[in-house]
């Protein structure tokens, strides 16, 4: 019995050991300053009320009114035009060597790439 009552007096003593420090409030002194007035917030929220759209809702699905301007065969003509080309830029050298070749037509004019060089007459 007294070694239960020596573990229950280490234990208890052990849990009264620490100390606890309260500290203070971080206080942040920086005034906030508003972009929008009272009224255009309000204003937002009653157009967003309007709408009817919650985007955090967990019903909420964009795609559900979505109407492609494509076709089925003209989504995968460009597929299969353009998947060679996606295979070499995402390669293990990340397209460096693809792109040096300059035989690409999307890039704009003022683009540089690694191994673009000029030539000097």
């Amino acid at each position: 019995m007294n070694r239960n009552i020596a573990s229950i007096l280490v234990v208890t003593a052990a849990a009264f050991a620490g100390q606890a420090f309260a500290e203070t409030p971080t206080i942040d002194a920086t005034n906030f300053v508003p972009v929008q007035s009272r009224a255009q917030v309000q204003a937002d929220l009653a157009a967003y009320k309007q709408a009817g759209v919650n985007p955090w809702s967990t019903q909420y699905n964009p795609v559900k009114t979505f109407r492609s301007t494509q076709t089925r065969a003209q989504v995968t003509a460009q597929y299969m035009a353009d998947r060679d080309e996606v295979a070499a830029t995402t390669g293990e050298d990340s397209g460096s060597a693809y792109l040096a070749q300059g035989t690409t037509n999307h890039l704009p004019a003022s683009a540089t790439l690694a191994g673009d060089f000029v030539k000097v007459n």
